[in-house]
This record gives C-alpha cells, structure tokens and sequence, in this order.
C-alpha cells in the first residue's frame, strides 16, 4: 500500500481522482481490482495535502454508484452464465464457493446485502451483478447501492484522513511519520474487512446448517 501512495502522490490530484474514481468503479463491476488500497492511499494522501479529501470521497463515490449500476445492469443482461464465466475467469475471487455465499447473503438480507457488502470484499465486487442477475428491483437497488457508496466514500476517506493528520500534527518532526501512518491504517482497515467477512461468513454457515437439521426431524 505504501508503494501505491508513493506512486499516486506523483501524480497530478486530478489524476489521482479519476484513479480513484476509475479502479473503484471497475472492480464494482466485478473485476477485482485493489479499489480499497487505491482508496486508504489516496484518503492518506489528503492528509499531507497532495489531494484534497472531498474530491477523494467524492470520486471513490461515483465510482462506486456508477460502476455497481454499470454492473447491476450487465449482469442483469448476462444473468447466472456471466457469472459463471466471471468464476472461471476468476476463481480465487470469484470462484463456485464465493458466488454462492454471496447468494445466500443476498437470499438472506435482500437489499442490504447492497449496502453492507460495499464494506465486505467479496460482496463489494459481486454486489451489482448478482442483484441484476437475481432481479433485485432497480429503485431498491439504487437506493442500497447510493447508501452505501457514500457512506463508505466519505467514512473511509475522512477517518484515514483525520487519523493522518493527527498523526502528522504530533509526529511531524518525525521523518517516519507517514509509513506509520500508513501501516497502522493498512492493518487497521485490513483487520476491520477480514472480521467483517468471518461474520457474514459465520451467519451463512449457520443459515446452511439450519436446513439440514429440519430435514433430519423429518
């Protein structure tokens, strides 16, 4: 994450905007792309000023609305088969296994698997293809998917931000300041995402182990 911060803070910030804006977007279409690095390093960047914060959220925004739409109607159109090639394509992120926890996400929160699985790394990039394959009702989806987007966006970017210049106003006279802030943020965002997914990965668990205890009784 530190070598895509150095590399993004060479960068002119209208660029880093249309990065951000563009990898987060691509990988809610259900490419997996680094959308959340892009997102911590730019948000990081705020904080020694290169970038300026509104314009991080607001792009990690709008590709985050537009891209789960762009994917909401593709797999809308391509259905199951799209997603079924997409596993093939990917199967470390995209394979039989994750598709069918996402679904039964989907079978069991509805809408707000839109919502919660922006903060969940598989969903954020299943999220819009599997609700335009499953028909989940457009106006629903928008709803879930603008919800979620920005409150994501603007969350992730202000904190990272305001914990960066925290750490830049009481360590400034230290020359390592910006690699702690970074690994701290990195292993903070990282442990947060992972027991957000053994959560929803527990809940899935249990909801499958349900059935097969009511069909035993029988």
């Amino acid at each position: 994450m530190v070598d895509v911060q150095h590399w993004l803070s060479a960068l002119p910030p209208g660029v880093v905007y249309l990065i951000v804006a563009g990898v987060i977007g691509v990988e809610s279409m259900g490419v997996p792309l680094p959308g959340e690095i892009v997102l911590v390093s730019s948000a990081l960047l705020a904080a020694t000023g290169v970038v300026e914060p509104e314009w991080v959220a607001t792009a990690a925004a709008f590709g985050a609305i537009v891209g789960d739409s762009v994917g909401y109607a593709v797999g809308r159109r391509g259905g199951r088969p799209l997603l079924a090639r997409l596993g093939r394509r990917f199967p470390r992120h995209l394979g039989p296994a994750q598709l069918a926890r996402a679904e039964q996400s989907f079978a069991r929160y509805g809408v707000w698997a839109v919502f919660f699985g922006r903060f969940v790394a598989l969903l954020r990039i299943l999220a819009g293809p599997l609700a335009g394959a499953l028909h989940v009702p457009y106006r629903r989806f928008l709803l879930a998917n603008a919800a979620g987007g920005l409150v994501w966006a603007f969350g992730t970017t202000y904190l990272l931000y305001s914990v960066g210049r925290a750490a830049e106003h009481w360590l400034k006279d230290i020359s390592w300041a910006g690699l702690v802030v970074a690994v701290l943020a990195g292993v903070a965002s990282t442990w947060w995402l992972r027991r957000r997914a053994h959560r929803v990965a527990a809940v899935d668990t249990a909801g499958e182990a349900e059935p097969v205890r009511a069909g035993t009784d029988r």
